[in-house]
């Protein structure tokens, strides 16, 4: 015996050599369940992967091991349960024999598959389910109709539950007469199926849920149960591997229908199927649909019955179809005499021409183009860019107040291109703009010159000077206070060199 889980070696298994399989009496049920997640065969949702939520959820309850290695009875007999959830490769048919054992000796297995089934999987899980009444279709399952949510693949189903005993153990209240067939949608699980694929479920198998009666295909089962007598362990299938998905989980009540699944697959609780339900569940026949869009590719003219052919085929050529000749004018003319018709020429007639069917165009619209937006180009404000200072000046005196002097100071050194002979990380300061005016007066005063500085040698820009000076003593540029003398307009002056490098 093992001293973990008591494995006994008395019977061999089937392409494992001598290796035996335990007997029924080794999967003991112990206090804390153990569930086990396979990885072996490249699953695409794993608890790192796709089921952190599931995972975090089953841990608070249940020891959780994840299973990289051969599936083989040593490695299934390490918990009660064992998830398969995707996979994407083959078993081999040593793995399938175990998994058989492994369910006759108590334990229990959860397979999800997508859209597509094996044939997208690539994998041949139906191989070990089909044992078991249970087969997973190549097709996908849509809703026909818009609720909730975007995706036709996302199908909110609200009537789907085939057994009364799911909807019991989801708390929902269920009339002793409706035998699991009600309209009520409060009586229903309500469950959200995304991106899954139809069942094919025959006994001793048990269909616990279906597509519902507005989805495609129509009420077809989607996930089923096997529990059996001979078998103690228990079989549970789900055509959609996204169900359990982090991002699908929390959506309707699929957290309630997982719940309800783990317990009746780990037995932690009695749980007892409803015997008229599993015996005649409501699902429908599995018809398909004819390809349109094939069928419509392929051209069959309707060709009508044609009369015998000829044993001599040389009388099918015909040589007189046309002849052009007045062997009929005499008798064209007397026909004029038998019927009483004068003989006159005849009158214009305008055709009136008449098409038994209108003119065949191609059911097709024409494109609605979009024509390209129109260059960006950048705005210009010519009256800004081609005023003259003075103008320039004016506009901005008439913007600014006394609290907007360091403003007024930095825009009017701009205009008058005093901000282009500092430097520049002192270009936009008002204090050394005026540093700087001041500097050039005060050179002008030690020497004695009468004359402006050469950016003032007009008397637009001396007069520009003045309403600065006007702004900056007190605010006031009206004629009781006339312009200091340094800033009329004179004649040019000698050029200084200047600390700022510009010549002055």
């Amino acid at each position: 015996m093992n001293s973990a889980r008591g494995i006994s070696r008395n019977n061999s298994i089937p392409g494992q050599g001598q290796i035996s399989h335990p007997s029924q009496k080794d999967i003991e049920k112990s206090s804390v369940p153990t569930i086990i997640f396979n990885v072996c065969k490249k699953e695409i949702f794993t608890p790192k992967q796709g089921l952190k939520i599931l995972e975090k959820k089953l841990r608070g309850d249940y020891n959780i091991i994840i299973n990289q290695d051969e599936l083989n009875m040593e490695s299934l007999l390490k918990g009660q349960l064992i998830i398969i959830c995707g996979p994407r490769e083959r078993f081999s048919e040593a793995e399938c024999t175990d998994m058989k054992h492994y369910v006759k000796l108590g334990g229990s297995i959860l397979v999800l598959l997508g859209e597509g089934g094996e044939q997208r999987f690539s994998t041949n899980i139906n191989y070990f389910l089909e044992n078991y009444g249970i087969n997973i279709n190549n097709d996908a399952v849509i809703r026909t109709m818009f609720y909730k949510y975007f995706h036709p693949k996302e199908v909110c189903v609200q009537k789907g539950v085939l057994n009364k005993a799911i909807n019991i153990a989801a708390g929902k209240e269920v009339s002793s007469t409706s035998a699991g067939h009600s309209s009520n949608e409060d009586e229903h699980l309500t469950f959200l199926y995304p991106y899954g694929a139809t069942l094919i479920v025959e006994k001793p198998a048990i269909p616990i849920l279906s597509s519902g009666h507005i989805s495609y295909p129509l009420n077809r089962p989607v996930a089923a149960v096997y529990g059996s007598k001979s078998d103690k362990g228990r079989i549970a299938v789900i055509g959609s591997v996204h169900i359990f998905e982090d991002s699908y989980i929390n959506k309707e009540e699929n957290s309630v229908l997982q719940n309800i699944i783990f317990e009746y697959l780990l037995q932690t609780t009695e749980f007892k199927f409803n015997e008229i339900d599993a015996e005649a569940p409501d699902v429908n026949d599995y018809n398909f649909l004819p390809d349109s869009k094939s069928l419509a590719e392929r051209y069959k003219p309707c060709l009508q019955e044609s009369e015998e052919l000829p044993a001599d085929f040389t009388q099918l050529f015909v040589d007189r179809t046309f002849k052009f000749d007045t062997n009929l004018i005499p008798e064209a003319i007397k026909l004029y005499k038998d019927t009483g018709v004068k003989h006159a020429p005849l009158s214009l007639i305008l055709p009136a021409f008449e098409t038994p069917l209108p003119s065949l165009r191609p059911a097709v619209y024409p494109p609605s183009l979009q024509d390209p937006m129109p260059p960006s180009l950048d705005l210009f404000d010519l009256d800004e860019h081609f005023a003259s200072e003075d103008v320039r000046l004016a506009h901005l005196t008439n913007r600014c107040e006394n609290k907007d002097m360091e403003y007024y100071v930095q825009k009017s050194g701009e205009i008058l291109g005093i901000s282009s002979k500092l430097e520049d990380e002192h270009k936009h300061s008002a204090k050394h703009i005026l540093e700087f005016v001041f500097k050039k007066i005060t050179q002008f005063k030690k020497n004695n010159y009468e004359a402006t500085p050469t950016y003032m040698n007009n008397s637009s820009n001396a007069s520009s000077m003045n309403k600065i000076f006007a702004k900056s003593f007190g605010g006031r540029n009206d004629a009781d206070t006339p312009p200091p003398t340094f800033l009329a307009a004179s004649k040019p002056p000698t050029p200084l060199h200047s600390p700022h490098g510009n010549g002055y």
